[in-house]
């Protein structure tokens, strides 16, 4: 079968990589085992919930005209993480606002991303904010919506 999504994910994962405004934010291709030390995330394909259903895209794709072409209507998670290791929640929503802005720069600048027959977006947000004995954490989810032709 084929789709989008991997491309999306492939490219919004270099540009994370290539953004010096990203730097000492730990980006990611889904969920990973890591043994870094990063209070810093931005993952691409995954919503950060290890105890989660480890969704990372869905899609929906219908032939158009001559049913040679397929056109997928799609949407990825994308993760923006900041943990602490004080009691500072402003700081940790500030920090995963901050991340998220980077990709909905990314998007604004080039809603193809750089590939061909695609237009992508940022669609709804969703934060999440928890304290703990070991600080403050704030997880902001992106969705990045989409279509391209397949």
């Amino acid at each position: 079968m084929d789709s989008r999504i991997p491309q999306v994910i492939e490219a919004l994962v270099e540009l994370g990589k290539a953004d010096p405004e990203l730097e000492g934010v730990r980006v990611a291709d889904g969920p990973e085992v890591s043994d870094t030390a990063a209070m810093d995330w931005l993952v691409i394909g995954f919503n950060g919930d290890p105890s989660g259903d480890f969704e990372a895209a869905q899609s929906v794709a219908q032939f158009v005209g001559l049913g040679t072409r397929r056109e997928e209507e799609f949407q990825l998670t994308v993760a923006a993480i900041s943990n602490r290791g004080d009691q500072d929640i402003v700081a940790a929503r500030a920090k995963v606002y901050q991340i998220a802005a980077r990709v909905m720069a990314w998007l604004h600048a080039s809603p193809s991303l750089g590939l061909d027959e695609l237009e992508a977006g940022a669609g709804a947000t969703r934060l999440m904010q928890d304290q703990t004995s070991q600080g403050a954490s704030a997880v902001l989810l992106l969705t990045v919506a989409g279509r391209g032709f397949i």
